[in-house]
């Protein structure tokens, strides 16, 4: 099968310098592959590591061994070995995330922060709004608030605005970090079919479901991220 994004061997630990350089292992020897148009959760206990591998998948920590190889550009890159200008070309082009929280510049309209990662693609600027506004009003975001910016909206409608934001640009691999978490019943729907149609063009997707029930709707198979009990 062909993938989209594998990992081999990865690792990763975290050293604790305010706790005398002690050695924490977080992931060790993960080997994990998703192909296009499909969709792999991740599951394994609190804990365990789950979002310490989202995060080294799309490079915010950087990997301690291992491999993390990506079809970028009609080549195959390891993210784990990147310099930060094929990073931002990745996440730019091949690679999105959304997160659990909102991170964005203050004072910036929600819509202006969906159109961005558009824009940044070379799509006009209008087209970017339209397409924007189209989005966050399918995740029921209201029109009067498309043009205010999100810091003094609710956990919910933050967490459109990043879904939003990750859907838009149709990115050919999309991590998800717990996308429903904040989301009433209705907007998780609208994910579930988000979710359904980027398999349908292709995307392969790693995730993170709390919710069972969306998690058993959206995916294809699942990946047990094993906790380490070892201190060095």
């Amino acid at each position: 099968m062909s993938f989209a994004l594998r990992a081999e061997g990865l690792g990763k630990s975290f050293t604790l310098h305010l706790q005398g350089g002690i050695t924490l292992p977080v992931l060790h020897g993960i080997d994990l592959s998703v192909a296009p148009g499909e969709c792999v959760a991740l599951a394994g206990p609190s804990g365990a590591g789950k979002s310490t591998l989202m995060r080294c998948l799309y490079g915010n920590y950087g990997a301690g061994s291992g491999r993390i190889l990506l079809r970028h550009d009609d080549a195959v890159v390891d993210l784990a070995a990147a310099d930060a200008r094929l990073v931002r070309a990745v996440r730019r082009d091949t690679l999105g995330y959304v997160s659990q929280f909102l991170r964005v510049i203050p004072r910036v309209p929600a819509v202006e922060i969906v159109a961005e990662p558009l824009t940044a693609r070379g799509i006009a600027r209008e087209e970017a709004l339209a397409r924007a506004g189209a989005l966050l009003a399918r995740l029921n975001l209201p029109e009067r608030l498309h043009r205010l910016p999100p810091a003094t909206f609710s956990g919910g409608e933050q967490q459109r605005v990043n879904l939003a934001r990750g859907f838009a640009p149709g990115y050919p691999v999309l991590l998800l970090d717990e996308p429903t978490a904040s989301l009433d019943a209705a907007n998780r729907e609208v994910v579930i079919a988000l979710i359904a149609e980027a398999k349908a063009r292709g995307t392969a997707i790693i995730g993170i479901f709390h919710d069972v029930e969306v998690r058993d709707r959206v995916a294809d198979r699942l990946f047990e991220v094993a906790p380490l009990a070892e201190v060095a």
